[in-house]
């Protein structure tokens, strides 16, 4: 036991820079995720004048997670093995990647649409029309990609130049960018729907922008384009209909959070925490199996345990943070709360569960796509922010549940 502890202080110390720069992306990150949270608690209006609207919200906001998550993943990787280029060429890394990411994002923005309704009419969930739905999250996915996509490519350029670990620092960033944007770009989105003709002629303009888009791009030239589009569609479908599951969990609950609204400023911080956590590890992961500095084994070796502990240090520090700042921002705002200790209490409770999920999907999705054949880079964020989304959402409830607030 002393001597485990102790070979954990010491990794701790020797990777105390790449710690540092993870405790400040996090904290950084968590600015992001609470603006995104006060933006949550702010519009139950709109919730409740669009029902169904809050299915679609996680899988929104995790997909720019997931897309763009590993889109950094993919640049942190080449990064670390020397073939990362900032230049604009067409058979470039770069290029290749944004051309991919863009298709990505209408394609899968798309795929939302039609899965919040098809979900939401399979489980009954009363909820606006399927061109309603297509419309926010094509308008929504676009305005908030535009500028998620400029930050992602922007701080790779700023790793690249100043020699930041790019694994530990994007995820967090990334995802907190993702919330912080995507939410708003969401409720003007909102805006466009309802109009007797012009949602139904800005539906069929960008499902045809989409499909042209798509298919050009699986018959391009470029190889790193279409191995991405391959690799990353399915998964990303998957992760999408995960994520809207995740969502209709909570609308089914959604009268407690408003109760509440505090509990609302919660949730894209507390899901941020847990998706960004899982992305530090499984980027790091990616990049050791790819030196060679990690076996795939299914028992985890010495090095991805280390890692996993400055997953475990992350957690403590940043679900209680967490916790403090949603209350105080719902204070601010005047937003009801359940009490100061409740709502940390939620945070530490479901942090606890969500984050011994993390490692645990973090590590068997690094582990079986790489032994598959398939690059870690492209399958571990997706995978593991979506899972977390849905199981964050149910670590959340236990919270709840904990402190006395589950319905």
């Amino acid at each position: 036991m002393r001597r485990g502890l102790a070979l954990v202080l010491a990794y701790w110390r020797a990777e105390r820079r790449t710690i540092t720069q993870g405790f400040i992306a996090l904290l950084v990150a968590g600015i992001g995720s609470l603006v995104a949270g006060i933006a949550l608690g702010s519009i139950t209006g709109t919730l409740e004048a669009l029902p169904g609207l809050m299915v679609m919200v996680p899988a929104a906001i995790g997909m720019r997670g997931n897309i763009f998550g590993a889109l950094a993943s993919r640049l942190g990787t080449n990064i670390h093995t020397g073939l990362y280029r900032p230049t604009r060429e067409r058979e470039g890394i770069l290029y290749q990647n944004i051309y991919a990411v863009t298709v990505l994002t209408l394609g899968v923005s798309l795929l939302l649409g039609v899965l919040a309704k098809t979900f939401s009419q399979a489980f009954g969930v009363e909820s606006i029309g399927v061109l309603d739905f297509v419309v926010i999250s094509l308008v929504g996915g676009v305005l908030s990609s535009v500028i998620v996509g400029a930050f992602t490519v922007s701080l790779s350029r700023v790793a690249y130049r100043r020699g930041w670990d790019l694994d530990s620092v994007a995820a967090p960033l990334i995802t907190a960018s993702g919330d912080m944007v995507t939410l708003p770009a969401l409720f003007l989105a909102t805006w466009f729907v309802g109009l007797r003709w012009v949602t139904p002629g800005i539906a069929a303009v960008m499902f045809a922008v989409t499909a042209v888009v798509t298919i050009r791009s699986l018959r391009s030239d470029l190889a790193l384009t279409r191995r991405i589009l391959r690799e990353s569609i399915p998964i990303l479908a998957i992760a999408g209909a995960v994520d809207v599951l995740a969502g209709l969990v909570v609308e089914a609950r959604l009268e407690r959070f408003l109760v509440y609204p505090a509990l609302l400023v919660l949730i894209p911080p507390f899901l941020e925490r847990a998706g960004a956590l899982g992305g530090i590890l499984s980027s790091r992961l990616a990049s050791k199996l790819h030196l060679g500095a990690l076996s795939p084994r299914g028992r985890p070796e010495a090095a991805a345990v280390l890692d996993a502990s400055i997953i475990v240090l992350f957690a403590l520090v940043m679900f209680t943070l967490t916790g403090i700042a949603a209350d105080l921002a719902a204070a601010m705002l005047g937003l009801r709360s359940p009490g100061a200790l409740a709502v940390i209490g939620v945070s530490l409770v479901g942090g606890a569960i969500a984050t011994a999920a993390t490692i645990v999907v973090a590590y068997y999705t690094a582990i079986a796509t790489y032994r598959l054949g398939m690059d870690p880079d492209n399958h571990g964020i997706p995978i593991i922010t979506s899972s977390m989304d849905f199981i964050g959402v149910f670590a959340l409830i236990g919270g709840l549940a904990a402190m006395g607030l589950a319905s």
